[in-house]
């Protein structure tokens, strides 16, 4: 495998590496939204959510499209969801197993 894509593979990892980018990820998962339905489901200021919108859209994580006013955001790629999904997955299979080891040390 190309060093290329090593180095691709952890620029989005780096991207995704913030909690707040994951939850626009999420929001975003089966809809296409306005910058304003996101801010307002994030309840954070307009302009932490652009500037985390820019970050994914510049990764290719997002695509947008502008109509009149309006900048409508979308998931590039389904399989992105389905990445974050099982992650997520790992993540808590991973919890689970570390809360039943500290059961039995008490």
């Amino acid at each position: 495998m190309s060093k290329e894509i090593f180095q691709l593979h952890a620029e989005v990892c780096k991207t995704l590496s913030h909690a707040k980018r994951l939850e626009i990820l999420s929001i975003l998962r089966n809809d296409e939204l306005s910058v304003g339905d996101i801010v307002d489901t994030m309840e954070i200021p307009k302009a932490n959510v652009s500037q985390h919108l820019a970050v994914l859209r510049k990764a290719g994580i997002l695509d947008s499209r502008r109509d009149g006013l309006n900048v409508y955001y979308s998931i590039s790629n389904p399989k992105v969801i389905k990445a974050c999904d099982l992650m997520r997955e790992v993540l808590v299979e991973h919890q689970t197993k570390k809360s039943k080891l500290m059961k039995n040390i008490a």
